[in-house]
């Protein structure tokens, strides 16, 4: 199902590949056993060592090639979140105002999310905490974004 899984700070992270651009990240299980890189065609390899790196220092992933599937509604509130810069955040309300819609539509736009952390949406928080991150609103899945957004500000 992956064409590899990275071993990062905050867990196994799993990646996948399509015609060398990227297709669908998730983050795993604890038990899920990394797989090299090394015998990956180069320009997956290079996309996997960017990602790699953002967990030593922070850096922009919106220039990574991806290729992504669904809706144009959703693609459209996916490009708004990869314009959200590193170390920033945006309400869903102020996500909703600016694509004309509501705070609920970008919510669920955000849970459909094929590449959390190259399509940010761990940048989009509620008015009033944390909001929710890859579906869920409490336990390992918000631990996880609350990680990415205090590593985006250091």
């Amino acid at each position: 199902m992956y064409n590899v899984i990275l071993k990062t700070p905050i867990g196994p992270l799993g990646l996948v590949y399509e015609n060398a651009k990227l297709k669908g990240v998730q983050f795993l299980e604890q038990r899920i056993v990394p797989l090299p890189t090394a015998k990956l065609p180069t320009n997956v390899r290079k996309i996997a060592n960017k990602i790699e790196s953002y967990f030593q220092t922070p850096l922009c992933l919106k220039d990574l090639e991806v290729s992504l599937e669904g809706t144009a509604f959703q693609k459209k509130v996916w490009q708004a979140l990869r314009q959200i810069p590193l170390g920033q955040t945006r309400t869903y309300g102020e996500l909703a105002n600016k694509l004309n819609t509501s705070a609920r539509a970008i919510g669920m736009a955000c849970r459909t999310n094929p590449l959390p952390l190259v399509v940010p949406c761990h940048r989009v928080v509620a008015a009033n905490g944390i909001g929710g991150f890859c579906g869920f609103t409490q336990g390992n899945k918000i631990s996880i974004k609350e990680w990415l957004l205090a590593h985006e500000v250091c």
